[in-house]
C-alpha cells in the first residue's frame, strides 16, 4: 500500500525546518589568541611568531621559535628583549615598579645598570589599522614625572579665560585651600604616574628568507614612557580566515542552497501536479515518468556491464577452441588431397 502524498509533504517540511533552523544566538566563537580580522575581510595570524619554551628534556619544535626576540637600541643605549603575543621565554626578576606576581607576565623589557625595566605586560590582542597590524603592551615600569591631583587642578585653573570674574578666581583659590574639593579630601588625593608601554607595528614581509619575525627599534618619547618597534614577518600578511568550529563553511553554504533548490522544485512540482494536472499518489511528483524510468535504466545498464564482463571470462568446460595453428591447417589440406586422389583413381577405373 502506497503512503499518501500528505505524509510525504509533511516529511519534506520537517526536513526544511531542520535545515533552515537558525543557530543559537547566545553561542559565540572565541577569538584565537594573536589573530585579528579586519573590516575588509582580511585575516591575520601571528601565532607562528610566538616564541614558546620547549618542555624539559625535549627538543625545540621545528618551525617554532623557542628563544626571545632581541632588538638593538643602537644610539639609544639599551638593547631590548621581547616576545610576540606572550611573555618572554626567559623569566625576569626584580623588575622595577612591578609586583612579584606579575614578573612572569612581562612581555618586553630592557636592562640599565643592572636594573630591569618592563615595557608592558602580556597581551595577545591585535588591532588592525588599515593595511597594518598593531600590537601594544601596557602596564610597564613607572616613568615620567609624578602628576598630583591638586597640581593638575591648579594647572587647569590657570587656563581660565581673561573674561572670568574675580569671584571665580577667589572660588578657585578656596577650592585649592579647602580640605575638601567637590567631595574629595585633600588627604586622599592620590598621585598618578605614567607607566612604560611598547607599540609594535607589524609589517608584511613576503621577501624575507627567515621564517621568523625580525624586530627593530624605532624610538621612544622624551619621557621614556612610550617605545615604538617595527616587526617584519611573513605571517603579518593578510590571508583567508580558516573555518571556525560551529560556523558554516563554503561547502555547508553550497549544500544548504542546493537543498533549498531541490526542496522548492519538489514542493512546487507537487503543488502544480495536484492542483493543475489533478494527479494523485506518486504521480504528484514532478517528472514522475522520468524518475520512474530511472530504475529500468539502471537495470539495463547493469545487464550490459555484466554481459561485457562475461565475455572476458575463461571459456566454459566441455568446449574446445578450434586450432588455428599453421600445422593444423597443413594436416587438414593433406587429408583433403588424399581424398581427392582416391576419388580420381576410382573415377579412372
Amino acid at each position: 500500500m502506497r503512503p499518501p502524498a500528505s505524509h510525504f509533504l509533511l516529511l519534506l517540511s520537517a526536513l526544511a525546518e531542520g535545515a533552515l533552523a537558525a543557530p543559537d544566538a547566545d553561542k559565540t566563537t572565541p577569538v584565537a589568541p594573536c589573530t585579528a580580522s579586519s573590516t575588509s575581510g582580511a585575516f591575520f595570524d601571528l601565532s607562528p611568531d610566538m616564541a614558546v619554551a620547549p618542555a624539559e628534556g625535549a627538543k625545540p619544535k621545528k618551525g617554532v621559535p623557542s628563544t626571545d626576540y632581541h632588538a638593538r637600541g643602537h644610539d639609544y643605549g639599551y638593547n631590548f628583549t621581547l616576545n610576540i603575543c606572550a611573555a618572554v621565554v626567559d623569566p625576569v626578576k626584580d623588575v622595577i615598579g612591578i609586583e612579584k606576581a606579575d614578573w612572569r607576565n612581562v612581555s618586553a623589557y630592557y636592562e640599565s645598570k643592572g636594573k630591569v625595566f618592563s615595557l608592558g605586560q602580556q597581551t595577545s590582542v591585535l588591532k588592525p589599522r588599515g593595511r597594518e597590524l598593531v600590537l601594544q603592551y601596557t602596564g610597564g615600569s613607572p616613568c615620567g614625572p609624578v602628576e598630583d591631583d591638586s597640581f593638575a587642578l591648579a594647572k587647569r585653573r590657570s587656563t581660565i579665560h581673561d573674561g572670568a570674574s574675580y569671584k571665580s578666581y577667589q572660588d578657585d583659590d578656596d577650592d585649592l585651600k579647602s580640605p575638601k574639593s567637590k567631595g574629595v579630601t585633600a588627604s586622599k588625593s592620590k598621585s598618578k604616574r605614567q607607566r612604560k608601554s611598547a607599540t609594535f607595528s607589524l609589517i608584511c614581509d613576503r621577501e624575507s628568507l627567515n621564517n621568523f619575525a625580525t624586530v627593530s627599534f624605532v624610538g621612544a618619547d622624551p619621557n621614556e614612557c612610550a617605545y615604538f618597534f617595527k616587526v617584519r614577518s611573513i605571517h603579518a600578511c593578510a590571508g583567508a580566515e580558516p573555518h571556525k568550529p560551529g560556523s558554516v563553511g563554503p561547502g555547508g553554504v553550497f549544500a544548504i542552497i542546493l537543498f533549498i533548490a531541490v526542496l522548492v522544485y519538489i514542493i512546487g512540482g507537487i503543488f502544480y501536479q495536484r492542483t493543475v494536472a489533478h494527479a494523485r499518489g506518486w504521480r504528484q511528483l514532478p517528472n514522475y515518468s522520468l524518475w520512474a524510468g530511472i530504475w529500468s535504466f539502471i537495470h539495463d545498464t547493469f545487464i550490459i556491464l555484466t554481459s561485457s564482463c562475461a565475455r572476458m571470462l575463461p571459456s566454459r568446460r566441455g568446449y574446445h577452441s578450434v586450432s588455428r595453428s599453421p600445422n593444423g591447417r597443413s594436416r587438414n589440406r593433406d587429408d583433403e588431397n588424399r581424398l581427392i586422389d582416391s576419388l580420381d583413381e576410382e573415377w579412372d577405373d
